[in-house]
């Protein structure tokens, strides 16, 4: 593994949510390769396994537990069988999200509840059921993913934005709530990160010229950029740094 080497990751239990593809998938590698014990949440199972594979090739073997983290009591059900099997979690990364575009005039009661629980509401019922057992432990990192899509003023998609926004409201109350125990909150606002999902959906040669003409780097942004922050951010070389709100988006806000 090339990059920075954290020893103080090795056997920590970490986290991950939403971690079969993506961002996340590279996460869980990027952990894996720091000799972490890695718990990863997701609902794709092939692209979980596949996960799986690569990350073991390079580091641990990380334990995939199928949840759709919009479901609360299956989240917390997945959390509780982590921490019987590998401990207290000592680094929660709320990385789970759905960007799908979607028109303000079609959105009901019942599509915005649900883009705000994978986007939003899971965050807090995730950090709500390791928070006391991470404090037990001697305290942790916790890492909130936001985007900085909100801070761009894009629209259609009003219930990720407003999602994504309140990840940084969130991320600042529960520094304060549990700064105390020694638990450390911070969010990462990643730019335009082409993953898999992103250039299948969304990315068009227009759409990557402008991003390029855009960002003071000209270059577009993979998942594994986004890895090195995030392991900083959960390591103790990161201990004095919470309630604050770190943007990876080569140059673009």
């Amino acid at each position: 593994m090339s990059g920075a080497r954290y020893p103080a990751l090795a056997g920590r239990h970490v986290v991950v949510t939403g971690g079969a593809d993506g961002i996340g998938a590279a996460l869980v590698e990027a952990f894996c390769a720091q000799q972490a014990l890695v718990t990863f949440l997701d609902i794709d199972d092939a692209r979980a396994a596949a996960t799986v594979e690569r990350a073991a090739a390079g580091g641990t073997v990380p334990h995939f537990v199928h949840c759709d983290v919009a479901d609360v009591p299956a989240l917390r059900s997945a959390l509780a069988e982590a921490e019987a099997r590998d401990g207290a979690v000592r680094v929660l990364v709320n990385n789970a999200a759905n960007d799908a575009r979607h028109d303000w005039r079609e959105v009901t009661p019942e599509s915005w509840d649900a883009g705000l629980a994978v986007n939003l509401r899971h965050q807090f019922f995730a950090i709500q059921a390791v928070a006391d057992g991470m404090a037990m432990a001697g305290g942790g990192s916790i890492i909130n993913f936001s985007s900085i899509s909100w801070k761009l003023g894009m629209g259609g998609m009003p219930a990720y934005t407003t999602s994504k926004s309140g990840v940084i409201g969130l991320t600042r109350s529960f520094a304060r709530d549990l700064g105390p125990a020694n638990i450390r909150v911070n969010a990462v606002l990643p730019g335009w990160i082409m993953t898999r999902r992103q250039r299948e959906l969304y990315l068009t040669p227009e759409g990557e010229e402008k991003l390029l003409a855009d960002q003071c780097l000209k270059r577009v942004l993979m998942p594994a950029d986004v890895a090195p922050l995030v392991l900083f951010l959960a390591d103790d070389a990161s201990a004095a740094c919470t309630a604050q709100s770190y943007v990876i988006d080569g140059g673009w806000i």
